[in-house]
């Protein structure tokens, strides 16, 4: 049994005294170096009753101030885990690290590691969590296969940028791809900030810590060194228990490693998946059409703040089974600031545009879930400008902006609001100027093999919101990482 969900504050009142069973380990030369093993190989090791044990210990405790307890772990996730900011990655590698040290302490077994799950290997969870009998199990899972939810754009040779706010940071991609939408697709409490409830979630944060580490190999790319201000300051996970932010910074100071460390290349066989709808991120040659224009009442540019404007919006969008493009007219003198921006993006030399403006993004805005929706088992890949027919499935990244479902909502509501920002300024700078009349969002259906019908999202509005912040620090090149290592 798992008890339930406690405030913030009783939290961190009732769990301070717990916490003295884990501590930083002394980061020195010659340490162990211990492997997390993918699960095939790992279910088959002498580690995998340990792991077990102490999965079925900790869901059996009912006492939620323990770090002992299953829910002690989902609540430091519902209380401190930063989705679509800074750090989301570094923060998640100190979360799984410390939930290591619990199993270990549990099972008494000192060489325990937490396995991953490859789905670039096997897009369906392994069967050990899918046995009701098992204490790997969860019920009100929506689908087991994740494959609509895989993507390899994130590890293309030209992403080198790491923080987000540079154009194509890796951060930024793999957050959007195939980090949500592998907890959309999954559904049930996947699709929600509460999504360490079902055991899955620590094999899919491993493996999404294995990417970003096979993605940083061999000299760090874009990473900012350890030494940079970057990872000054620390994370916090209870009111005692925290991690200086450098430590995040490479797997080997926290003493593991992975046993495969190489970047995807393919997607997993097909045959696996459950027959399945046209995706727009699959690889090769697959035709796309721009989904229809919808109709929906527009509103002009107006302004949204001292420094921020909106040019144009549409309003009322009701997102059900199909796809949708959302059409925003464009003013001509709003049209202008557009095409000053895409020239800006395109030429960084280029003097700033003489609006004022310097960025912009695509908001969406007053964003709910009906009742058919918040279960999960979709997700909408979020485009901007698409042509309207043409082979532009190996072209993802021109248009792409993010991803939207049930668990991106429950990470804007867990940050204040029901709100959802695309940053769009390297986007448009991917477009031609001289064909900036309109703004067209497209909102592109994906399924698991079992998916909601009808209305699943409203939104209140979708804008192009322009404003006078820098998109990213132009005077600098991406910082390097120096010795990754």
């Amino acid at each position: 049994m798992i008890s339930g969900k406690i405030s913030r504050r009783t939290f961190v009142k009732g769990s301070a005294f717990a916490l003295a069973f884990v501590s930083m380990p002394t980061l020195v030369l010659g340490q162990t170096i211990r492997i997390r093993l993918e699960w095939q190989e790992f279910r088959n090791s002498p580690q995998y009753g340990s792991f077990y044990n102490a999965i079925r210990s900790m869901r059996a405790n009912t006492k939620s101030t323990s770090p002992a307890s299953w829910r002690y772990w989902t609540n430091v996730h519902v209380n401190y885990c930063p989705h679509n900011i800074a750090y989301f990655l570094a923060w998640h590698r100190g979360y799984i690290y410390y939930f290591e040290q619990q199993l270990r302490t549990i099972s008494g077994n000192s060489a325990l590691t937490l396995p991953y799950w490859d789905y670039y290997r096997s897009s369906t969870i392994p069967s050990e969590f899918t046995d009701p009998t098992s204490a790997l199990y969860i019920a009100n899972r929506q689908n087991t296969n994740v494959y609509n939810a895989l993507d390899l754009s994130p590890f293309d040779p030209s992403v080198y940028n790491f923080e987000r706010g540079r154009p194509d940071a890796f951060e930024t991609r793999i957050e959007s791809a195939p980090h949500n939408p592998v907890h959309n697709i999954i559904g049930g409490v996947m699709a929600d900030m509460q999504s360490p409830l079902d055991p899955i979630f620590f094999l899919h944060h491993a493996n999404i810590d294995r990417l970003w580490h096979a993605w940083a190999l061999p000299d760090g790319k874009g990473m900012p060194a350890s030494t940079a201000s970057y990872w000054s300051g620390n994370f916090r996970y209870a009111s005692n228990l925290t991690i200086q932010r450098n430590k995040t910074y490479y797997p080997g100071w926290l003493g593991y490693d992975y046993a495969d460390n190489s970047k995807p290349t393919a997607l997993p066989p097909q045959a696996e998946s459950a027959p399945r709808l046209i995706r727009v991120q699959a690889q090769g040659g697959q035709m796309l059409n721009r989904p229809p224009v919808g109709q929906f009442a527009t509103v002009p540019g107006r302004v949204i703040a001292a420094n921020r404007r909106s040019l144009g919006a549409a309003q009322n969008i009701g997102l059900a089974d199909n796809s949708v493009t959302v059409q925003i007219p464009l003013q001509a003198a709003d049209a202008q600031t557009v095409r000053d921006l895409v020239s800006a993006a395109k030429d960084s030399s280029a003097p700033a545009p003489a609006s004022g403006f310097q960025s912009a993004k695509v908001v969406l805005d007053g964003v709910q879930l009906t009742g058919a929706g918040q279960g999960g088992g979709f997700f909408y890949n979020v485009y901007l400008n698409l042509p309207e027919s043409g082979d532009v499935s190996s072209s993802r990244r021109q248009y792409f902006l993010g991803t939207i479902g049930a668990f991106e909502l429950a990470g804007a509501a867990h940050h204040g609001g029901g709100t959802l920002e695309y940053p769009a300024t390297a986007v448009l700078g991917n477009l031609e100027g001289s064909d900036l009349r309109e703004i067209n969002v497209s909102l592109v259906r994906v399924n698991g093999n079992n998916a909601p019908r009808g209305q699943v999202m409203l939104i209140k509005e979708a804008r192009l919101e322009v404003s006078n912040e820098e998109p990213w620090d132009r005077s600098t090149p991406p910082p390097k990482s120096g010795c990754y290592c």
